[in-house]
């Protein structure tokens, strides 16, 4: 595969039971290449192995006064350099392509997972964990996968040159053929060691990322408190135990680098002291020294591969583990997924909390806890939450939310997206034009201005107007940043309510829609949003008077159950506990008055 063919059509279904198990099936996929790059490295290599021949003929010819010989022994350097050159480029194109195509892959299927699982990804595996897989575990894996293709065919043409050798001059050939594999060998009881610093380092610089995170990700809080300074002390600690990790598996790796570079040099030494022996006795001629010296010392040029592949595979190993557990997250089911099917339609009933949502009607729910109506949102939208009091009561599990009559878990998963929408408190926005932002699987019922009229967008259109590069100031054309870091907190949350209403699933949850806009703006939003989505199933996770009032019924949560049914201004009038999280109460009295609950509306 070519890098200019990426991405992957389809990445593939890995083999996660094992480390091992998953190189393998990624050195299988790209097999083709593998041997391309071994082909060229046999090419180069091979061209390296074979120099020492016309070195020594060359030499040979010296001494005799040959010039016929000396003039062919320079033909061939030449020809065995231009192999060289040629073997080498080609061997580094083909290896580096490998690793671009390998990591493409794998970034491809962690994000094949991570839309797979959504918010759960990040309850099973922490957020420091998933970044340092996506970035450092990836890197080395496809070191190790670019590495494959020179050791083969260092491995090849070293085996061919010790049996060159014996055959050449049997009593250099055996010193040869005992002294190659000990080197090989000699650096294997440190390998383990190795691998374990190595890991060790890994796993320091993970917990110091999910710090990092953790601490940017909190920081506006921290400085609020004055906070920052603690949380930075712990950073620089976690910092200071990765150095001292990496010191640690550094001193273990040049312990390596030295064996390789003392035991090649030992054999050498004793190559050309019984070389020259032989030559001194007349049992070989100078040339022929030259030759076997020089086929000697090119075995320390594969050496270093050995070595390489060596550190390579010792770092991949524990990175391929932690991926393959990454993508060996799976979606709770309970039972059979179905192959095919048309969007289901009907009531959405959560058995966790005995929530039932009418289909077509607009639906305010009312939790209290922020958490918990988080965790709920996250279940109506088919992710149910790990939790020992999310299952069933009776070791089975999470349960899934059911629309009409079919479990969200049974569904595939592009049916499930077109059955259920869910955006959450803090939506995203990805840099773009707001044309992009826009621009998403929709059923093509609702219209972009529609969706923008409907989130009450205008003035964010006029801002995006005036900022717009387009001569005609159009705001389609508007460039967004990043997360929407160029528009206020209102501003993003309504665009991201106009994308989601584009998008017209058969359920729409959304969990505090309005927080950051003004109460005006909030009714134009309540009463644009039960027109848009009539004859759809609207879910609103919110407490807000103004929202409550313009729902069709409003449901009460209380310890995570459904435990009242009826419309805003019935419930203030008959639920004490409902009336105190709607109005803030600290201490709920047990009726209203008229003018209290027009006040409250």
């Amino acid at each position: 595969m070519h890098i200019r063919d990426l991405p992957h059509p389809d990445p593939g279904v890995p083999d996660v039971r094992t480390a091992g198990a998953f190189l393998l099936w990624l050195y299988r996929q790209q097999l083709g290449g593998q041997l391309k790059a071994l082909a060229w490295g046999l090419v180069n290599v091979g061209a390296i192995a074979a120099s020492p021949l016309p070195v020594g003929l060359a030499v040979q010819a010296v001494v005799d006064r040959d010039g016929g010989r000396l003039l062919l022994a320079g033909g061939l350097i030449m020809a065995l350099g231009v192999l060289i050159a040629l073997g080498g480029t080609m061997l580094h194109r083909e290896a580096v392509t490998n690793w671009i195509t390998a990591v493409a892959r794998m970034q491809q299927l962690l994000a094949r997972k991570t839309t797979e699982l959504g918010s759960a990804m990040t309850r099973r595996v922490a957020a420091g964990e998933i970044v340092a897989v996506s970035t450092g575990d990836l890197e080395k894996i496809g070191w190790f996968v670019e590495a494959v293709s020179r050791f083969g065919a260092s491995a090849v043409t070293t085996v061919a040159v010790a049996i060159a050798v014996a055959v050449y001059q049997p009593e250099l050939g055996v010193l040869v053929a005992v002294g190659v594999p000990v080197m090989a060998l000699a650096v294997l009881p440190l390998l383990p060691p190795a691998t374990r610093r190595a890991d060790a380092q890994r796993e320091k610089a993970g917990r110091a990322t999910e710090l990092a995170s953790d601490t940017v990700a909190g920081l506006r809080v921290l400085r609020g408190i004055g906070g920052e300074e603690l949380f930075l002390g712990r950073y620089r600690s976690a910092s200071q135990e990765v150095r001292k990790a990496a010191v640690r598996s550094a001193r273990m790796w040049s312990l390596i680098s030295a064996v390789q570079v003392l035991l090649p040099g030992l054999l050498l030494i004793a190559v050309v002291w019984y070389g020259a022996r032989l030559a001194l006795d007349g049992t070989i001629a100078v040339g022929d020294l030259v030759t076997l010296y020089s086929a000697v010392a090119f075995l320390l040029f594969p050496l270093r591969h050995f070595e390489e592949i060596a550190q390579a595979y010792s770092f991949a190993k524990p990175s391929a583990k932690r991926t393959a557990r990454v993508l060996a997250q799976t979606r709770p089911s309970g039972g059979p997924a179905r192959s095919q099917g048309a969007t289901p339609t009907g009531d959405l009933h959560d058995p966790v909390s005995g929530l039932t949502l009418a289909a077509g009607r607009l639906t305010a729910v009312v939790c209290g806890d922020p958490d918990t109506a988080g965790r709920l949102a996250e279940r109506l939208g088919g992710h149910p939450p790990q939790h020992d009091d999310d299952g069933g009561g009776d070791g089975t599990g999470p349960l899934s939310v059911v629309l009409g009559g079919t479990p969200l878990d049974e569904l595939p998963r592009d049916i499930a997206r077109e059955a259920v929408l869910v955006q959450d408190k803090d939506p995203m926005l990805l840099s773009g034009t707001l044309g992009d932002l826009l621009d998403v699987p929709a059923s093509g019922r609702v219209g972009a201005t529609e969706a923008l009229a409907a989130a009450q967008c205008g003035d964010v259109l006029t801002a995006l107007a005036q900022a717009s590069v387009d001569a005609a100031g159009d705001p389609m054309h508007t460039h967004i940043t990043e997360r929407g870091r160029s528009l206020s907190g209102g501003q993003r949350q309504r665009l991201a309510l106009a994308r989601s209403l584009v998008t017209d699933p058969e359920v729409l949850v959304l969990d505090e829609p309005t927080s950051a806009v003004d109460a005006h703006t909030e009714v134009r939003i309540a009463d644009g949003l039960r027109e848009i989505r009539t004859g759809r199933t609207t879910v609103v996770l919110t407490s807000s008077p103004l929202l409550l009032d313009r729902a069709e019924q409003v449901v009460f949560l209380q310890e995570g159950k459904a435990v009242a049914v009826a419309t805003h201004r019935e419930l203030l009038h008959s639920h004490p506990a409902y009336r105190a999280v709607v109005t803030r109460e600290t201490d709920p009295e047990p009726a209203m008055s008229t003018g209290q609950i027009e006040e409250s509306a």
